[in-house]
């Protein structure tokens, strides 16, 4: 495929994913990406900012308007905003992380995501594929602790978790492999700011 535009990455490095909506993109989003940074022994992170998200009824604001304002919010030199799944074509994660495999050989890819993420990811398409194919970051979201901790995923992969003081190695670590860290809170909420009518679709 045309790997214009496409993010760029070397073999041997590190690269976290954060995917999602960003509808809209918000301090949460860009705290987490800082923290995951510091804690998970990443080179990068690209924001997988999607078309539309499978678990959600309605769509969300248009691509273009996302991207942009992801942009604007996460100005740092090591952060990449793409909308690589609208050029791949791919709707669900696993599809994601099969094409990006086969795009990137010899890179070496975290799946991060919040707390309240985890704790539904066994509602994801083909979950059980994600947690045997990439190691897996979880950062605390307000109010989503124990949830994440007792979801079926920490369940069913209870012996391939790493502990926090580990978790520099998730990046190098053979999947499946999962890490919960608990980090500084940021309550910034996209559904809170849209009800709020701060962010109209």
């Amino acid at each position: 495929m045309d790997r214009t535009n496409l993010p760029v990455a070397r073999p041997g490095m590190v690269v976290g994913l954060l995917g999602g909506s960003f509808d809209p993109p918000h301090g949460g989003h860009a705290h987490i990406t800082r923290e995951a940074l510091k804690r998970f022994g990443l080179d990068r992170v690209w924001w997988l900012v999607t078309p539309g998200n499978p678990l959600k009824p309605k769509g969300p604001a248009p691509l273009e308007r996302r991207m942009a304002a992801a942009r604007e919010l996460m100005r740092h030199p090591r952060v990449t905003v793409t909308d690589i799944e609208a050029r791949l074509g791919t709707r669900y994660t696993a599809e994601t992380l099969t094409r990006l495999f086969a795009l990137y050989p010899g890179v070496r890819f975290v799946w991060l995501m919040g707390a309240d993420n985890f704790a539904s990811l066994h509602l994801w398409d083909n979950w059980e594929w994600i947690m045997e194919h990439v190691p897996i970051g979880v950062l605390a979201r307000p109010g989503q602790r124990i949830s994440a901790r007792m979801s079926r995923a920490a369940g069913e992969y209870a012996r391939e978790r790493l502990r926090a003081r580990a978790a520099g190695r998730l990046g190098r670590a053979a999947a499946p492999a999962w890490c919960f860290v608990n980090v500084p809170m940021d309550a910034s909420s996209s559904t809170a700011i849209r009800a709020r009518g701060d962010w109209a679709g």
